[in-house]
């Protein structure tokens, strides 16, 4: 019966790789244990399962929420180059109509869409700030 905790161990740990979500790994680690567990005494069917059951829960409950703050606080801290533009100059390439839905500048090499946060029409060649993103489009004023 090992042999089906260690398959089901890598199981988990494929899906894992392939999710990256933090949550088949404790039910690995579990399965693993499982498996070691009946590798070194007969164990009936229900107490493996239970053993799984304990082992992986608790791993879950008591380690995921320290793994998860930590990478999440790593991803807040990073800046994308998106946020980057934010605050910075742009140069409108083709006349911002909020009315018409059309518009577009030009900042560092890339034509973005744009519209107005005011509202205002802006005419072509006139220089812009970025004040922020929404979606694929540049908010200026």
């Amino acid at each position: 019966m090992e042999w089906f905790w260690l398959a089901l161990m890598v199981a988990l740990i494929v899906v894992e790789v392939a999710t990256v979500q933090l949550v088949t790994v404790w039910f690995a680690v579990g399965a693993g244990v499982t498996s070691l567990v009946t590798a070194l005494a007969d164990i009936e069917i229900y107490w493996q399962i239970v053993i799984f059951a304990v082992i992986s829960v608790a791993l879950l409950l008591a380690t995921r929420p320290f793994v998860k703050r930590f990478l999440t606080r790593k991803k807040e801290s990073q800046k994308t180059n998106l946020e980057l533009l934010i605050g910075k100059e742009a140069i409108v390439v083709e006349e911002i109509d909020n009315v018409l839905g059309k518009g577009a500048v030009k900042i560092g090499g890339a034509v973005w869409s744009a519209r107005s946060e005011s509202g205002r029409k802006i005419f072509k060649d006139e220089i812009v700030v970025f004040i922020e993103i929404d979606g694929n489009k540049a908010i200026v004023e």
